[in-house]
């Protein structure tokens, strides 16, 4: 199947189950020959709630009155031990957006720490917003290797109108650049069924992901949250946004054939196994939660979010039994890097920057 705008949009509109069902069989298919069969775990470690944004569609925008965190280097080590002696290949390490040096200080030493305690075996991924080059290149050479940055819609208009003033849409994508100019392999993405959302936005996004040589794609459904400004711009369609965002995943897979896509948790949020429909749309990636489970509840971007008291070796079997009614093997014990990343990764003969090969090691 040949993806352009118009079959793109074609696809989005399309309401046809018989015909979804097909779109949805072409991209597993597509994900078969390109990135194989197995799905990848990224144990999800939530740092802190602490976050100088006001994104107004966020439940731990700055603005918000929620109780705040930190977890401390012994509580987030013994998560990173635990995501490792559970067969995780990697993690994320996930938070609010600081910038400030203590920060940045705490982040490059947990990233030092995990490789130390991990025997440098547990892949890392850091999603912790928009930063200076010079740090994303100090946490590149301390250890991490992808780093995800959502750009929320590449509509600039939709874009300004969910972020209040002070948020730049040129930095968002300037970072995007210094994230692959230092080599790490990057990832964006976008929420699905926003308001004033159009399907042409959609066609956008998926586009610019090419345009832009993404190694990973993040989306999920807009999901509203009762303390944010933009819970008041009308109803939410979650049926909707469910369907958009299965439907986005396949196309993606379909068009961009080798990246990695992830089955968010906010799927699962709208059904129960919207994980396990993502997987069947086309995506090889879940990030299973291993916070501490005391802090999860202070760590809800949307409301309902699935998992805040599932225990979490659990929730690893609970995983595991969903993927062996799918037929889905899980690769234990890999980091699952996007073959994408490796295939743009040939083009560049020198290699990355500023890699340490002692922690970059091909998994």
């Amino acid at each position: 199947m040949k993806l352009n705008r118009d079959k793109i949009i074609e696809w989005l509109r399309c309401n046809n189950q018989d015909q979804l069902k097909l779109l949805y069989q072409q991209a597993y298919d597509v994900k078969l020959h390109e990135v194989g069969p197995k799905v990848y775990l990224r144990g999800l470690i939530e740092l802190s709630n602490i976050c100088i944004k006001n994104c107004l569609y966020c439940g731990i925008r700055s603005s918000n009155s929620i109780p705040r965190y930190e977890l401390t280097e012994g509580e987030v080590l013994s998560a990173a031990r635990f995501a490792h002696e559970e067969g995780y290949g990697s993690i994320v390490l996930q938070s609010g957006e600081r910038q400030d040096h203590a920060f940045i200080e705490n982040v490059d030493r947990l990233l030092k720490g995990i490789k130390i305690a991990t025997s440098n075996q547990l892949g890392i991924t850091l999603s912790l917003g928009e930063q200076s080059f010079s740090t994303y290149k100090k946490w590149f050479n301390s250890g991490a290797h992808r780093y995800l940055l959502r750009i929320e819609t590449t509509n600039q208009e939709l874009y300004q109108r969910i972020h209040p003033d002070g948020h730049d849409f040129d930095q968002r994508k300037s970072c995007l650049k210094d994230l692959k100019k230092i080599g790490y392999q990057v990832g964006t993405g976008v929420m699905i069924g926003l308001p004033w959302q159009t399907v042409d936005d959609l066609v956008n996004d998926l586009l610019y992901y090419d345009d832009q040589d993404i190694d990973m794609i993040g989306m999920g459904p807009y999901l509203p949250h009762r303390q944010s400004p933009l819970q008041g711009a009308g109803p939410v369609d979650l049926n909707r946004n469910f369907e958009w965002t299965l439907k986005m995943i396949a196309l993606s897979r379909i068009f961009l054939r080798d990246v990695n896509i992830a089955a968010t948790t906010a799927l699962q949020t709208i059904h129960f196994q919207g994980r396990e429909w993502g997987i069947k749309a086309g995506a090889n990636v879940i990030m299973p939660n291993v916070t501490p489970m005391r802090y999860r509840q202070d760590y809800q971007l949307y409301d309902d979010k699935p998992c805040l008291n599932d225990d979490a070796s659990l929730s690893a079997d609970c995983l595991a039994s969903s993927m062996h009614v799918l037929s889905v093997p899980i690769g234990y014990k890999e980091w699952g890097d996007a073959p994408h990343y490796h295939n743009r990764m040939k083009d560049k003969p020198f290699g990355p920057i500023c890699t340490d090969e002692s922690f970059h090691a091909d998994k």
